[in-house]
């Protein structure tokens, strides 16, 4: 637990425009909804997803990299992975074990027999989206997996979009959806103190140094 008179005497270091912008972005932060990206092989696809999950005020990104390891991209991400928790696993396996734990249901975004239209998906249930890789898809692992399927309509001759676009267009319609509704999906109020706790350490320079003289 964050120590309340700790966290007040750290953010006397920010200005208050800053405090002010942390406040209003944590206001509209949510776990209710997550993402999970599947070894994607492109490394600015996944630092594209992270940008949108901030975009759009999801807190935590799930990277699985089981065939493919690499940095997240910086310059894409344009500085999102600052603010947004990036969980990552090395299994597939691992990745839904820890997500249905935490109760998420598995959301396939894929073209299938049972799959649901976005306009109908129901946002009420705690769901996690998995994108899989640029050519292949979702592995059959995930297929196997999955609590539903989602595809977004598609009218033309193209039956397939960028994975960061196809993350950005199902963000965007959910968590308006979310946000119109009458359920609880911000963030609690420890989550809270534990995100400011964590943006200070991230945004002060000399953090420990001031951290230390606090002890002091």
């Amino acid at each position: 637990m964050i120590d309340i008179k700790l966290l007040e005497y750290l953010e006397s270091y920010l200005t208050e425009h800053r405090k002010e912008r942390f406040d209003n972005v944590l206001s509209q932060r949510t776990k209710h909804f997550t993402v999970a990206t599947e070894d994607v092989y492109q490394l600015h696809n996944t630092s594209a997803v992270i940008r949108s999950c901030d975009v759009f005020g999801i807190q935590e990104v799930n990277i699985v990299e089981e065939l493919n390891s690499k940095r997240i991209d910086r310059e894409i991400a344009m500085g999102a992975q600052k603010w947004v928790d990036l969980n990552r696993f090395h299994s597939v396996k691992e990745c839904i074990t820890n997500l249905k734990q935490s109760g998420y249901q598995i959301v396939a975004t894929t073209p299938h027999e049972k799959d649901s239209v976005l306009e109908d998906f129901d946002i009420s249930k705690k769901s996690c989206f998995f994108f899989g890789r640029e050519t292949e898809g979702l592995s059959q692992e995930v297929i196997d997996q999955a609590d539903c399927f989602l595809k977004i309509p598609m009218v033309g001759f193209t039956e397939s979009l960028n994975i960061s676009v196809s993350a950005a267009i199902i963000l965007q319609h959910v968590t308006a959806k979310l946000k119109a509704s009458d359920i609880e999906w911000q963030l609690t109020e420890e989550e809270i103190i534990d995100k400011r706790y964590d943006w200070c350490k991230k945004t002060i320079k000399s953090f420990n140094e001031i951290l230390e003289h606090y002890k002091n």
